[in-house]
């Protein structure tokens, strides 16, 4: 069961007002000057946002959209001015402050309260035993967790967990450390958000990237935007998509919740977007019942196959089809028996609502569907991408401009984390290729992902838990069985900026080492350093930061791994770890004998804007799968099941949040202020249920014949979500989500498909 924090808001200090009908303007500027005025001073707030998401500057951390051709002087939204504010702002966490705050204390604790407290600034240990963190020294903190990884009876008893923010060169150490040690026991955040986009498109497409460029967006005729909130979660989207429709595409928006970023955008840096109404983005909004996208999409594509019997010949793109693709017939014949009462129940929405949305796609010649976490974290989320790229496949809109599939990744380099190897199950060409190069021999052997790590702490097998960054007890699904499986371990390590709720729950022993962030000068014996990213439609730039660090005594994530190898490897392997630190090209240059599509590294991530690489689908219409085509596939309608009297949950992020990250306490879109204890609830359902807005609640969560999980005393807040669905905030609801209830074929914690009562609380 959760219980509130101690520094959590009274109740009463909750407001709720009407929900906006549009995002951004000039209030979005307001409010992100003065957070960054107000958390930086001005000095300090132009020098950052100056160069965020510059050709030459700093990337933002806060999601990986692309920067587009011409970069504005104002490359930033709201979200990424909070996100640079929260790391730049100069506050530190004195030495006093460990004594002064035992662990038991820092558990009563809110995530917003913890990030409240400043940057770390120097290593702290607690060791066995004991309730408070003490300093210590970087050598007794590396010697201390090369002595307990060197007492584990294998490698394997360890797990090594990275958080999208790591740059390439860092997340490269990283495994390449990992898998010289002897496991590949790799999970990362990528397990609990797109892992079903790479599975599924992996498996039909034969890469698990987008499809797409910056510039396609621009070009097409129809953008389907599937499960996702760009006004809150990668807010430079709406730029590209007003763009799009003033080119003449029209948007149609699939999602339980309607979402002002989507309905309305005032676009600051226009004028019409400060002085008048802006621009209305969605030409049709599908408000579909959760977990109901593959039905909704198997009936598009058998519109589409119907009207190519009506019209034969001038529906289907038959060329590409046949020289590209696999699988159609069978599509055909299980698409033909294709029950529509059990579409319309697991959709909620009309015949009429379908089929506009199937006439959309037959007359528009370009399209592109753009997806993120309302379509992954489902059980059938690998199969519902799948049907995503059926429908592309059927009218050839995979690798022509305007068109084709199109992931949003929320961190800023988890895509690029995966494409340096960060991944419990990298192909074989990759570690024959790290073999290679480094001359030992990988483990071959899979490894664990985020869920199967925590099962792994609950059977007793993880003994030491290493993580770079995140925050995996916040992040992951099922709370307390998650807290529970980390306090079995006998070390937790955890690479931060600034404290988080995986400090407070712990090993028998636990260490927090504190690391430069991105906005922070990296200045090694060689010079002034720089990093890479990826972004979501794979173009790779150079990011340093612009600011003094905060204290004198932090290392760069690079230097942690690589002093940490030697002191567990030591210095007379075959792996020149000092080179590494010393000179980040040196990293670089092994990449580029690595990694694919990384040739010349050192000198093209040199050119301004980067470099784009190479993608057989998008680029040639190639597709590299166990067949060399394309694949169609046949995929099983399972609806959610939901009993009466019970709701569907999906998680969701206010406004003022970046994952785990707490800025406010206010969701301004949604018209919560002063507080995140609230479950959306339509009005309808509340009236069957006999519930009224305004009511307290506990909420139980049920699962197959598991004990309920709960999440006690919201508030319920009358919302016009899909009917049958409700909607509670991440990382406070994931104490809902069961463990065990994941997307079939990628282990993603299925966030987004959660049955649950609600029963209202004594008075």
């Amino acid at each position: 069961m959760a219980r509130a924090p101690r520094d959590a808001p009274d109740s009463e200090q909750l407001t709720v007002g009407p929900p906006q009908t549009h995002s951004v303007g000039l209030p979005a500027v307001a409010n992100a000057m003065a957070y960054a005025l107000e958390g930086m001073g001005p000095a300090r707030t132009l020098k950052v946002l100056s160069h965020l998401n510059q050709k030459d500057g700093l990337d933002c951390m806060s999601c990986a959209w692309p920067d587009p051709g011409h970069t504005g002087r104002a490359e930033f939204c709201e979200n990424g001015a909070r996100a640079v504010t929260w790391e730049a702002n100069p506050l530190t966490v004195p030495t006093t402050f460990w004594a002064e705050h035992p662990v038991t204390d820092l558990l009563e604790r809110s995530e917003y309260w913890l990030g409240q407290q400043g940057r770390l600034v120097e290593p702290v240990h607690k060791p066995a035993g004991s309730d408070h963190y003490v300093p210590i020294s970087w050598a007794d903190a590396f010697a201390l967790v090369a002595d307990r990884l060197r007492g584990l009876d294998s490698p394997d008893q360890a797990a090594f967990y990275t958080s999208g923010r790591t740059a390439n060169e860092t997340a490269f150490v990283y495994q390449l450390f990992v898998r010289a040690f002897g496991t590949n026991n790799l999970p990362d955040c990528s397990n609990m958000c797109h892992e079903s986009t790479g599975a599924a498109m992996g498996e039909t497409l034969g890469i698990g990237k987008s499809t797409i460029a910056y510039d396609d967006f621009a070009q097409a005729d129809l953008i389907i935007v599937m499960g996702q909130n760009p006004g809150t979660n990668h807010p430079r989207m709406l730029t590209a998509l007003e763009a799009a429709k003033r080119n003449g595409a029209a948007i149609v928006t699939v999602n339980p919740l309607p979402e002002a970023g989507l309905r309305r955008y005032k676009n600051p840096q226009t004028v019409r977007g400060v002085l008048g109404r802006g621009t209305e983005l969605a030409d049709q909004f599908v408000q579909i019942r959760s977990g109901g996208d593959m039905a909704l999409l198997q009936w598009v594509s058998k519109r589409v196959l119907e009207a190519e019997d009506r019209h034969p010949g001038t529906v289907l793109d038959h060329e590409f089809l046949a020289e590209h693709t696999l699988g159609l017939d069978a599509l055909r014949t299980h698409l033909g028996v294709l029950d529509e009462q059990e579409v319309l129940a697991a959709t909620g929405l009309t015949i009429a609502e379908m089929d506009e949305l199937a006439d959309r796609y037959l007359a528009a010649d370009r399209v592109i569907i753009t997806w993120a976490m309302g379509i992954t974290q489902h059980r059938k989320g690998v199969d519902t991408i799948k049907e995503i790229v059926n429908l592309l496949l059927l009218r050839g809109n995979i690798g022509r401009p305007g068109a084709g599939a199109s992931p949003i990744r929320g961190h800023s380099n988890v895509q690029g984390d995966r494409t340096m190897g960060i991944w419990e199950r990298m192909p074989e060409t990759f570690l024959e290729a790290l073999a290679a190069e480094f001359s030992f021999a990988p483990p071959r052997r899979h490894g664990l992902d985020s869920v199967g790590s925590i099962q792994a702490m609950q059977r007793g097998e993880i003994k030491v838990w290493f993580a770079l960054g995140g925050n995996l007890v916040a992040a992951i699904s099922d709370t307390a069985a998650a807290e529970a499986a980390m306090r079995g371990t006998e070390l937790t390590v955890q690479v931060s900026t600034k404290l988080n709720r995986s400090h407070a729950v712990t090993g028998a022993e636990a260490l927090i080492l504190p690391t430069l962030g991105r906005t922070d000068v990296d200045l090694q014996a060689s010079g002034p350093q720089f990093v890479s990213v990826e972004d979501t439609v794979c173009a790779v730039h150079a990011t340093h930061g612009p600011l003094s660090p905060p204290s004198d005594t932090l290392l760069s994530e690079i230097s942690i791994v690589t002093r940490l190898a030697r002191a567990v490897l030591g210095d007379d392997g075959p792996v020149d770890w000092a080179g590494f630190e010393r000179d980040y090209d040196a990293i670089r240059a092994s990449i580029s004998r690595v990694v694919p599509g990384f040739e010349d590294f050192n000198e093209r991530i040199r050119v301004k804007g980067g470099f784009v690489l190479p993608n057989g689908p998008r680029d040639s219409r190639t597709f590299p799968t166990a067949t060399g085509k394309a694949m169609i596939t046949v995929n099983e309608l399972v609806p959610v099941e939901c009993p009466p009297g019970r709701l569907i949950l999906q998680t969701i992020r206010s406004h003022d949040q970046f994952n785990t990250t707490i800025y406010s306490l206010n969701d301004r879109y949604r018209g919560i202020r002063h507080g995140r204890d609230v479950v959306f609830v339509n009005p309808d359902d509340l009236l069957d249920l006999g519930l009224a807005d305004g009511d307290r609640v506990d909420v139980f969560s049920e699962w197959r014949d598991e004990p309920d999980r709960e999440l006690r005393d919201l508030r319920v807040v009358a919302y016009p979500t899909s009917r049958g669905c409700a909607a509670a905030y991440f990382p406070e609801a994931n104490a809902l989500v069961p463990l065990s209830s994941t997307a079939i074929g990628s282990n993603t914690p299925a966030s987004k498909a959660v049955v649950v009562r609600l029963e209202r609380r004594a008075r």
